[in-house]
């Protein structure tokens, strides 16, 4: 028997935090050298008229952060793209289960193995780890067939149990960002407002291109994090419904390598 082993891919912790705190230095610098460059603004310092660039300069200290927090969604959404590919194996699931259901109703243990080894991947591990218990035992005469399905249970729930974690790993910063972006966003646009309505008040007389001016640097930090935030759920809903793709496939595969024992 070989060892189980798992499909490595994906960040290790301090890759993330490494990559978070990259995130937030380039939306440092994306929100001052490009954001702020004075291109964007009149002689008065104000963003000129349709410029966005200058008006999300002008929507305060959250505007980077925010833009930050968009990053981190791209960087980590590309590294589960790639990690959950990686998991899926080279060639066609769908089919690469019906291959091995066919293989190991004949028994054709060695073919399934060297079909694993070809697919390669979370799935195909998880089939190895059982198509080779099955083989090991399958001439054991000391044991009863509750015994082998009991042997095999064990080893397919040991390889997935391997494998599951790295499926899911960083799903969490995904979602937390999604969440975090629309607070933030709010947050930004609540202290924009506040200060241009403090603004107006100090000034005497109502300015409504002022007031204008101030709502709309305020509403740049709404439409940052709420932008942030859908492409944060659309991307954790996609990955989450892959993962349990991968683990019905996994359960499925499992449930046949089980039952050609039942089947004797």
């Amino acid at each position: 028997m070989s060892n189980k082993k798992s499909t490595s891919g994906g960040f290790t912790f301090m890759s993330a935090f490494v990559a978070i705190l990259a995130a937030v230095v380039l939306g440092e610098l994306i929100f001052h050298l490009i954001c702020g460059n004075p291109a964007n603004f009149d002689a008065e310092n104000h963003p000129i008229n349709g410029n966005f660039l200058g008006t999300m300069y002008k929507g305060g200290f959250v505007v980077p952060l925010l833009i930050a927090i968009l990053i981190t969604i791209v960087t980590f959404s590309i590294e589960r793209l790639i990690t959950i590919a990686r998991a899926k194996g080279k060639g066609n699931v769908t089919a690469f289960v019906r291959n091995i259901q066919t293989m190991v109703a004949n028994n054709q243990f060695a073919e399934a193995i060297a079909a694993c080894d070809k697919q390669q991947g979370s799935l195909a591990n998880v089939v190895r780890a059982g198509v080779e218990k099955l083989q090991y035992i399958n001439n054991d005469s000391s044991m009863d067939k509750e015994s082998k399905v009991a042997a095999i249970q064990k080893e397919i729930e040991e390889a997935t149990a391997l494998e599951l974690p790295m499926l899911s790993k960083n799903l969490v910063i995904i979602s937390t960002c999604a969440t975090i972006a629309t607070l933030g966003g709010l947050i930004g646009t609540v202290l924009g407002m506040i200060r241009s309505f403090a603004a107006l008040a100090n000034a005497g007389a109502p300015d409504t291109t002022a007031l204008a001016t101030g709502i709309s640097e305020a509403l740049i930090n709404t439409l940052i994090g709420i932008l942030s935030s859908v492409i944060g759920i659309v991307m954790y809903n996609y990955f989450s419904t892959r993962v349990d793709a991968i683990t019905y496939s996994m359960d499925e595969a499992g449930y046949s390598i089980i039952q050609s024992v039942n089947s004797k």
